[in-house]
C-alpha cells in the first residue's frame, strides 16, 4: 500500500512520501515513490504515485517523452508546458497512455487499473499549483479550501491535516503536520513504511535543497514519532472521564433533550422478554 500527502501554501509546498509496496505478508518491498522533474531557473515539478506499481513506473517513464499537440507550434511535453495545467495534462495523457497499452492485459487477468498520483509545482511565470490524476487520466486542482491531497491510505493521516493546515500555515509547520500524518498512518497501517521522502518547496525559488530522506533511525523523526504520541496521552488524560450524576458536573453526559430518548421496552407483570 502507500500514504503520500501534498500540500499547497501560499509560502510554497510540502510533498510527503513512503516507501513501503507489498504484494502480501511475505512478499514487502521498498520503492521510492516521488520523483522531482527539475529544470532550475525554469521548472520545479514533483510526481507521488500510489496503486499498482507496473503502472506508476510505466507512467513515471511515458511521462518524460510523452507529448501533446499544440497545433502548429511546438508539441507539449512537461519540459516545455507554459502552465502546470498543460504539464498535468501530458501526465493524464500519459497515464492514458499506459491504459490503452496495458489495461486489457491486466483486465484478462482479473487486475484493476489502478493508480492515483499527485503533481505539483511551478514554472517560470505561473503561480505554484497542485493537482490530483485519477487512473482515468482526469484530475482536479487544489484550492484555498482544499490546501492539500493525500493518495493511497489516507484516513489515519487526515485528521491532523483537516484540523491544522490552512494556506497561511508556515512551510515548517506543514512539514511538522505532515510527519505527524504520516505517523499516524505507520501506527495504525502495517502496509505503509520507512524510508520516508520529503520535500519542502519554497514559492518561487524553481528548484530545491531541501529533500530529506528519513529512517528509522532519523532523530527529528523519532523525536515526532514519540513525543506525538506522549503529547495525545496527555491530552486525552486531561479531559474529563463522563460523569453520569449531572447534577453538580460542569459537563454533564446525562443533559435534558426533548428529542433524544432511549429506546426500551417495558415488560409488563405476565410478559418476558426473550
Amino acid at each position: 500500500m502507500t500514504y503520500c500527502v501534498g500540500i499547497r501554501l501560499n509560502a510554497g509546498l510540502v510533498f510527503l512520501s513512503d516507501s513501503r509496496t507489498n504484494a502480501g505478508v511475505d512478499a514487502i518491498s521498498t520503492f521510492r515513490k516521488m520523483i522531482v522533474y527539475e529544470k532550475p531557473g525554469d521548472r520545479f515539478m514533483v510526481l507521488m504515485s500510489a496503486g499498482n506499481l507496473s503502472i506508476s513506473q510505466s507512467v513515471r517513464e511515458i511521462l518524460q517523452v510523452e507529448k501533446l499537440p499544440n497545433g502548429d507550434d511546438e508539441p507539449i511535453s512537461i519540459w516545455n508546458a507554459k502552465s502546470m495545467f498543460d504539464a498535468t495534462r501530458v501526465l493524464g495523457a500519459a497515464v492514458r497512455r499506459v491504459y490503452e497499452q496495458d489495461g486489457p492485459s491486466l483486465k484478462a487477468a482479473g487486475i484493476d487499473f489502478n493508480c492515483s498520483m499527485i503533481f505539483g509545482g511551478q514554472i517560470g511565470g505561473e503561480a505554484m499549483r497542485l493537482f490530483l490524476v485519477y487512473s482515468a487520466g482526469n484530475f482536479i486542482e487544489a484550492t484555498r479550501e482544499t490546501c492539500f491531497f493525500q493518495i493511497g491510505e489516507s484516513k489515519y493521516g487526515k485528521p491532523i491535516l483537516d484540523r491544522v493546515l490552512t494556506p497561511h500555515t508556515p512551510l515548517d509547520e506543514a512539514a511538522k503536520c505532515a510527519l505527524v500524518s504520516m505517523d499516524s498512518t505507520l501506527k495504525s497501517n502495517l502496509s505503509v513504511g520507512l524510508p520516508l521522502d520529503l520535500l519542502v518547496y519554497e514559492a518561487g525559488r524553481l528548484r530545491s535543497e531541501r529533500i530529506a530522506v528519513l529512517d528509522e533511525h532519523n532523530p527529528y523523526f523519532q523525536m515526532i514519532h514519540t513525543t506525538w504520541g506522549q503529547r495525545l496521552r496527555e491530552v486525552f488524560e486531561s479531559i474529563d472521564d463522563p460523569q453520569w450524576d449531572g447534577a453538580e458536573a460542569d459537563h454533564p453526559l446525562l443533559a435534558s433533550s426533548e428529542r433524544f430518548e432511549p429506546m426500551r421496552k417495558i415488560a409488563g407483570p405476565d410478559e418476558k422478554i426473550v
